[in-house]
C-alpha cells in the first residue's frame, strides 16, 4: 500500500485521508481553501475536529458567537505559533474568508461531546528539540491543554538538512505507559516550494520499509512502524503532525537499534 498522498488546492474543503478509505481507523485529514469573501459551513459529524490556520484569516461563527479574525500568518513560515480553532463532534459552524485562506482539518471519532473553542498565538507552546544533526522547532497546539479529547497536534520545523524524529520511533503497540497505540500523519510545506525531504516508514521484521520523497502538499500516513524524517539541504522543511488513539499525548518507543543515539 502506498501511505502517501497528495494534496491538490482546490476551492471549498478537500478530504484526503477519510477513515474506511485509507490505511487508518482513527484519524481523518483535509483542506479548507477559500477567497477572500468567501464562506462554507461545516458540520463535525462523530468526530471532534480541529482546524489549524496554515495560510490567512477568517470569521469563525458558531453557536451564535462571533470570533473574528482567526489566523496570524499569510503562510507556515512566515509565524511558527499558529492559531486553530476546534469543534466537538455534532457540531456546526460557519467559516467565512478575510482573504486567501488554508486551513488543515484534523478529526478523530469521539463519544464525548466538548465545547468550541479558539485558541490564539499564546496558546502555542514553541520548543526547540533534538541537537544538530536532527534538530527541529517543534509547536503543540492542540492537547491535553484544549478542549480536546483524544487529538495531539502540532507543527515541526525541520534545519536544512536534519533529520527530524530521529531516533526513529512508533507507537502502535499497547505498552502503557512506555508506548500505546496511535495513528499519525505528517503533511509537509517547503521554502522554496521546490523543496523536499525524506520520509521513512519501516517495521522491525522488514515487512514495511518504505522511503517516500515527498513534495510540498504531500502527506503520509502512519498506521504503524517506526518513522523518522530528514530534509533537503537549502530549504526550510514544515510539517504538521497529528496523532490519534488509545491515550492523548505521546507514549511511543525508539527504534532499540538506534536508542544509544540521543
Amino acid at each position: 500500500m502506498n501511505y502517501k498522498k497528495t494534496y491538490v488546492s482546490s476551492k471549498g474543503y478537500t478530504p484526503i485521508c477519510k477513515i474506511g478509505e485509507c490505511s487508518l481507523k482513527k484519524l481523518e485529514f483535509g483542506i479548507i481553501e477559500l477567497d477572500a469573501g468567501e464562506a462554507m459551513r461545516f458540520f463535525t459529524e462523530d468526530k471532534e475536529t480541529a482546524f489549524i490556520m496554515l495560510e490567512g484569516h477568517c470569521n469563525v461563527y458558531v453557536d451564535g458567537e462571533t470570533w473574528e479574525n482567526v489566523g496570524n500568518r499569510n503562510n507556515v513560515f512566515e509565524n511558527r505559533k499558529a492559531e486553530c480553532f476546534y469543534m466537538p463532534r455534532e457540531q456546526d459552524c460557519k467559516i467565512e474568508a478575510i482573504d486567501h485562506i488554508k486551513i488543515a482539518v484534523c478529526a478523530t471519532p469521539v463519544a464525548e461531546k466538548t465545547a468550541p473553542q479558539v485558541l490564539r498565538e499564546d496558546h502555542a507552546v514553541l520548543k526547540l528539540l533534538g541537537r544538530k544533526p536532527f534538530e527541529r522547532e517543534t509547536s503543540f497546539l492542540i492537547d491535553g491543554n484544549s478542549n480536546a479529547k483524544v487529538l495531539t497536534i502540532g507543527e515541526a520545523y525541520c534545519a536544512e538538512g536534519n533529520w527530524a524524529g530521529f531516533p526513529p520511533h512508533k507507537h502502535d503497540e499497547d505498552n502503557m505507559p512506555a508506548e500505546c497505540i496511535a495513528e499519525e500523519i505528517y503533511y509537509f510545506l517547503f521554502d522554496p516550494k521546490q523543496g523536499f525531504a525524506v520520509q521513512c516508514l519501516y517495521t522491525s521484521d522488514g515487512e514495511l520499509d518504505e522511503a517516500y520523497r515527498v513534495k510540498n502538499d504531500e502527506l503520509v500516513e502512519f498506521p504503524y512502524g517506526y518513522h523518522s524524517t530528514v530534509s533537503a539541504p537549502g530549504y526550510q522543511t514544515y510539517f504538521l503532525w497529528l496523532m490519534a488513539g488509545d491515550y492523548q499525548g505521546f507514549n511511543r518507543s525508539n527504534d532499540p537499534e538506534h536508542d544509544w543515539i540521543k
